[in-house]
């Protein structure tokens, strides 16, 4: 051990109490990177053209370090800043090869994979035979899925859920009582369940989703391999509009830049909206025209 090496551990035995326990880990990360490269500190420093002093006091977690630094870092041990950071998708050796196949990969090529997953592991759509039954309808506030969703069922003589009243019946509260009590994490796992339950008790049913049902992978995934889905798309003039029609004007009064927020949350979203077995804009429509191409798109 060098004497940077001595004075290093020193610090960091001296001040064992004091570590962020994030830090500590993010540490030990690189100095199993480093040596995983064969690399010495001396030369990691110098490849990174950091400090061997800074980067001795990051992998004794006792130096708080800049992006930009991390990023060299993770550029002289030829890993992606996630694997620096600890992601999932560096936690084996399995994850790490898996990732190394699918990096660069078209999103048609990874839409295939995913569904090749899904084979193998039982989750995949052709697993439910009661999938076809199941009609989701995603998409933003606005967009006409409860009004949609319950002529649709009306139409077929099915139940409908409005998947938030689900999850206030699953949490015991409000879906705002949910969020300012437990936070939106916790609204997240109430949405699992209640869509969980939903698929194990019906077989035929019309589910209108909440907007945001999207930002959670797992819950996404349940909802496409159980549910035929259909995203609603309509111009966010119209997605903004409706709301207000229908007497909530807080979206604009409270932010005067809600329709600009609304763009970004329906750009942020639309990568995964489009993962839906059928898509119906109902931009400019009557709900009856509206309510004929969605059973079309059905076949129903």
């Amino acid at each position: 051990m060098d004497q940077l090496d001595m004075a290093s551990a020193s610090v960091a035995e001296g001040d064992e109490a004091g570590k962020s326990p994030l830090l500590q880990a993010l540490g030990e990360r690189v100095r199993n990177l480093r040596a995983r490269r064969g690399l010495t500190r001396r030369n990691l420093a110098a490849s990174a053209q950091v400090s061997e002093r800074h980067l001795a006091n990051l992998e004794y977690g006792t130096g708080n370090v800049s992006i930009l630094v991390l990023h060299q870092i993770a550029l002289a041990l030829q890993c992606s800043m996630a694997e620096l950071l600890g992601d999932v998708t560096a936690s084996s050796a399995e994850w790490l090869l898996l990732r190394e196949l699918l990096e660069g990969r078209s999103e048609q090529d990874l839409h295939r994979v995913r569904l090749a997953a899904g084979e193998i592991l039982g989750t995949a759509p052709s697993g439910d035979p009661h999938r076809g039954s199941r009609i989701a309808l995603i998409g933003l506030r606005g967009a006409g899925k409860s009004t949609l969703g319950r002529m649709l069922a009306e139409y077929l003589n099915v139940p409908f859920l409005e998947l938030n009243q689900e999850i206030e019946r699953v949490a015991g509260c409000s879906v705002r009582e949910i969020y300012d009590l437990y936070g939106a994490g916790a609204y997240r796992r109430y949405e699992r369940r209640a869509l969980e339950e939903a698929v194990q008790i019906y077989s035929d049913v019309v589910i209108a989703t909440p907007g945001g049902i999207v930002s959670d992978p797992a819950t996404f995934n349940e909802l496409l391999s159980h549910c035929t889905t259909v995203w609603l798309q309509a111009r966010p003039e119209e997605h903004m509009g409706r709301v207000v029609a229908q007497g909530d004007t807080r979206p604009m009064a409270a932010n005067p830049e809600a329709m600009d927020d609304l763009r970004r949350i329906l750009d942020g979203r639309s990568a995964f909206y489009s993962k839906a077995d059928h898509l119906l804009d109902t931009s400019g429509q009557s709900l009856e025209q509206s309510l004929e191409q969605l059973r079309a798109q059905l076949g129903c």
